[in-house]
């Protein structure tokens, strides 16, 4: 998609704070962080969401990669929370399939505005 702003980091079109990279995705720092470890990884190809036909092959290593980026950011020993929003409800506000890797704190019961 020409307007995705995840594409356009996928293409190197926009700066990024890139973490990982390989063929199939990329992660990147968060630019409004919830805990100090905010990572998103990304397919590089275009999918809306989880149910954007995505397959298995594509959702295995996105998710494979977890623990990749959690090994760079230094918590894999101390622990993370991984999040993926789907949807208006579930409050994806980049229509661009990614995934949340949080952690460097202890997790709040609660995050972000409660609206």
């Amino acid at each position: 998609m020409s307007d995705c702003i995840f594409c356009k980091i996928a293409k190197h079109e926009v700066d990024a704070k890139i973490v990982y990279e390989d063929d199939t995705v990329i992660a990147f720092e968060d630019t409004n962080p919830q805990l100090p470890v905010h990572t998103l990884i990304i397919p590089k190809e275009h999918r809306d969401h989880i149910g954007d036909a995505v397959d298995e092959v594509l959702l295995g290593h996105l998710f494979a990669t977890v623990s990749t980026v959690a090994k760079l950011k230094g918590v894999d020993k101390t622990g993370y929370r991984i999040v993926v929003n789907t949807g208006e409800d579930g409050r994806q506000t980049v229509h661009h399939l990614h995934v949340h890797v949080l952690g460097g704190a202890q997790m709040p019961i609660r995050m972000g505005p409660a609206d």
